[in-house]
């Protein structure tokens, strides 16, 4: 069976966006040692879930990066852009983006089936609502979460509406030149 994977960026106190989803309290540029360890994680990554929020800047941005040869971050560019996305949406039917399908239908069935199906593994990056949903469904095998030197007091939380106890153990805690830190989990 594939394994979801979650990474995302958060502050101190549990926040993946400000109040009014603002990112400004997020911690750039990155370090060497950050970067090696995004690219290690999302190696063995063959499908992206995005919710369409998050796609609709997701996708065009790291598009752009990698059809620029100046860019530095053109190699990771490549990977987000050639890698199979799902979009999962309620108002948006089809795609406007290449390798990328639109799922309309419910999520824990469409997510349950590709992790079923033969492949790598999948990541997920957000939003809040759609991880907080997949966190509810127990549906993520692994959190990657990236803590910023940062408190917002208020904001966007993913573990909400929890109605029952999920264990996870701790198989890394790496802390970056940047001032971040990763907090890596496994579902027990």
């Amino acid at each position: 069976m594939r394994k979801l994977k979650l990474q995302v960026q958060m502050t101190m106190d549990g926040f993946i966006a400000g109040p009014n989803s603002e990112m400004d309290w997020m911690t750039f540029p990155w370090t060497e040692d950050i970067s090696e360890y995004v690219t290690k994680l999302t190696e063995p990554v063959d499908t992206i879930l995005l919710g369409r929020n998050l796609a609709e800047g997701f996708i065009p941005h790291w598009t752009g990066v990698a059809n620029d040869p100046n860019n530095p971050e053109q190699e990771a560019g490549k990977k987000y852009y050639e890698t199979h996305k799902v979009v999962f949406s309620k108002t948006l039917k089809q795609s406007e983006w290449e390798n990328t399908e639109v799922e309309n239908g419910d999520f824990v069935q469409k997510i349950e089936q590709l992790k079923n199906q033969p492949g790598g593994d999948i990541i997920v990056y957000g939003g809040a609502t759609f991880v907080s949903s997949l966190i509810k469904e127990k549906l993520i095998d692994e959190l990657h979460l990236f803590i910023n030197p940062a408190i917002v007091g208020h904001g966007l939380p993913i573990f909400r509406d929890i109605s029952e106890k999920q264990r996870f153990t701790l198989v890394a805690a790496s802390p970056f030149k940047c001032g971040i830190v990763a907090l890596a989990y496994k579902k027990i």
